[in-house]
């Protein structure tokens, strides 16, 4: 039997289990059709996070932020950049903090843009203020072993 992971629709909410061997053949969620690792920045709220952060088995890239936060907006292009780059190996999502103020209480959000990794539930690594596309893919890559 192949290995499998868990991956949370998001736009649905459903929990896909898929052969890791697929990953990389435009998996789709077997509920509503979205497609699961189709290298975008999803907008999440906090209840939605918290659901792919214990469920997911990819890493999760959260971009805790705010629309009136002139570099959140700076770097929103380049973390969409590094979404696309890591397409496959890594899921990104944006939190808005001002909608979801429990974020900034439950992961102790002092400043924004705050990155911060998850991975196989638990909190893997943090990345404060703007950064370039490379910088937030080597973040990923190097804080979860994911292959160059």
């Amino acid at each position: 039997m192949s290995a499998t992971v868990k991956l949370t629709c998001p736009d649905c909410g459903a929990i896909n289990r898929l052969p890791t061997n697929a990953l990389h053949a435009g998996p789709k969620c077997g509920t509503c059709g979205t497609r699961l690792l189709d290298g975008k920045v999803h907008e999440m709220t906090f209840r939605e996070a918290q659901k792919s952060i214990r469920t997911d088995g990819l890493p999760l890239l959260i971009d805790f932020w705010a629309p009136w936060c002139g570099p959140c907006r700076q770097m929103a292009p380049q973390f969409a950049q590094a979404a696309r780059a890591l397409r496959g190996q890594a899921r990104f999502a944006k939190v808005d903090t001002q909608r979801n103020p429990d974020a900034t209480v439950r992961y102790n959000i002092r400043g924004i843009p705050q990155l911060i990794l998850f991975h196989r539930g638990r909190e893997a690594a943090r990345l404060s203020g703007v950064r370039p596309a490379n910088q937030i893919e080597t973040f990923v890559r190097e804080n979860v072993k994911l292959p160059a």
